[in-house]
């Protein structure tokens, strides 16, 4: 469960946020739909909370019956923020829970989250004159995958390449724009076999993200074992056994 993302929606309703902290957190909501769909869902479950425990005595009953729930959740390491109240760091802990059943299913299914690492795109030293990849670099290295995708497809009209391809594909996943996305990995999967394995993970991921847990099982069995974050495979197929 993402304990830190919940104590992060915790301290933006609170307050407790930096003002870079805070714009880069709206900037989130705008940019990334899960993330916002995710903060709806708990600022509905943090206002029912509110209205729950809105009574000294309720307060009181409840942390000390939560307690040791928010000490196994939060393994006695302490949040980089935590101001929360103490009657609250409890029901935070009970969010987790909760949101174990919103986000994970009742049958535990893996989070698109857990596996999705976008990495570092690096263009500079191998063109330096093709100033949209140099901008599309820029912007998928900051997380502004929207507006990296327009770079992308300027980038690529001016030198297809496969490499340039891949992380195209990446940001059109983190974007949510499927049909082009299966389209650019598939395309790499079929005609570049250094990118092959590659292109099926994040097929594989797509469909987890999508919640399509059958499909993105079926294409994970189809990767190598060769390929090197075949761990990460394996952990995905386990978890969704």
């Amino acid at each position: 469960m993402n304990e830190e993302r919940y104590i992060l929606f915790d301290q933006y309703l609170q307050g407790e946020l930096q003002v870079d902290e805070r714009a880069d957190f709206e900037k989130q909501l705008l940019e990334n739909p899960e993330f916002a769909s995710e903060f709806e869902t708990f600022k509905s479950i943090h206002i029912q909370l509110e209205n729950k425990f809105g009574y000294e005595a309720e307060r009181e009953a409840f942390k000390e019956n939560l307690t040791r729930i928010s000490e196994k959740h939060f393994d006695n390491d302490k949040p980089k923020v935590v101001l929360m109240r103490p009657w609250y760091y409890a029901a935070a802990a009970s969010v987790i829970i909760l949101f174990g059943l919103f986000f994970f299913d009742y049958n535990q299914n893996p989070s698109f989250h857990d596996y999705n690492h976008p990495g570092q795109a690096h263009f500079t030293e191998r063109s330096t004159t093709n100033v949209q990849l140099l901008q599309a670099e820029k912007a998928f290295n900051t997380r502004k995958f929207k507006e990296a995708v327009p770079f992308f497809e300027a980038a690529l009209k001016e030198n297809k390449t496969p490499e340039v391809q891949y992380y195209y594909g990446v940001s059109l996943l983190e974007t949510s724009e499927y049909q082009k996305a299966e389209a650019v990995f598939n395309e790499l999967k079929a005609t570049n076999p250094v990118y092959k394995d590659k292109a099926l993970w994040n097929l594989a991921i797509m469909k987890l993200k999508q919640k399509d847990y059958k499909s993105c099982k079926q294409i994970l069995q189809t990767i190598s074992q060769d390929y090197e974050d075949y761990d990460e495979v394996q952990e995905l197929l386990d978890a969704l056994d």
